[in-house]
């Protein structure tokens, strides 16, 4: 096999893919917000609605952010792949694949969970934790500074725990973090 047919090159947060997701989540957090204010507001359509059908919105575009991402991980590996005529998936792939499924699956559970125990306060705080762990699991030997995200997220989720109304901005700074990080480190 090749120097190149390895993790790092095939399923990475460089480049395009990073502002993607960077942007995925601002658009998230951004129509997020919307609802929950407008939902707030009596003059506002939103308003009028369920708390139910609220739920199932916001969970709606936390679904479809996470697909997305994916989608943009998955489509950056593929281009990738090709470019040096390599398997997308390889041992170390189908492993992080794994890795990701489990963290998928995990973090809804646990956000799910949290939510339907009146907790919604540490929704927030607990993806970004949990989203820094992710990526600190994920870190390539070679590729340290995606712990900068792992860090930013760990902080942000500090953050929320004290405030818990800076759920927005949280979301928001780590947004502006993936885009950063995708223009700083392109290769």
């Amino acid at each position: 096999m090749s120097k190149h047919d390895n993790f790092e090159v095939n399923f990475s947060l460089k480049g395009f893919a990073s502002i993607q997701i960077g942007i995925y989540v601002l658009i998230a957090a951004y129509l997020i917000k919307n609802i929950l204010t407008g939902f707030l507001i009596d003059d506002n359509p939103a308003g009028m609605l369920s708390v139910e059908i609220i739920e199932i919105a916001v969970i709606s575009i936390l679904i479809l952010t996470f697909l997305f991402s994916s989608m943009a991980l998955y489509f950056k590996a593929r281009r990738a792949s090709r470019r040096f005529q390599h398997k997308i998936f390889n041992s170390k792939t189908k492993k992080a694949l794994l890795v990701y499924v489990i963290f998928l699956i995990s973090t809804f559970t646990i956000l799910i969970s949290l939510k339907n125990l009146g907790y919604v306060d540490f929704i927030t705080p607990s993806f970004l934790i949990l989203y820094g762990i992710f990526l600190f699991f994920l870190k390539h030997k070679s590729r340290k500074n995606i712990l900068i995200i792992s860090l930013v997220s760990v902080l942000l989720a500090a953050l929320c725990i004290v405030i818990p109304s800076y759920w927005y901005s949280s979301l928001f700074i780590l947004g502006i973090t993936h885009i950063t990080y995708g223009v700083v480190v392109k290769h």
